[in-house]
């Protein structure tokens, strides 16, 4: 098994949650529930990691908060 990190975000126009794994190209999707996202997100990743040329060019590290004025 092989664990992957999703950045989500809640669109505010279409109240959908959007996500994507930072390096791994093609990898988003969305959905109208965090469970909706988390099936769709995998289904994506299951299927792209298919693809044999695959190249994750970068590792999930973290997230900062950055305090501005």
């Amino acid at each position: 098994m092989k664990k992957f990190t999703a950045v989500i975000e809640k669109d505010s126009d279409t109240k959908l949650y959007v996500g994507y794994v930072p390096g791994f190209p093609g990898s988003h999707s969305q959905g109208e529930t965090l469970d909706e996202l988390q099936d769709n997100l995998r289904e994506v990743i299951e299927m792209l990691l298919e693809d044999e040329d695959l190249e994750i060019k970068t590792e999930f590290i973290g997230t900062q908060q950055i305090t501005v004025g």
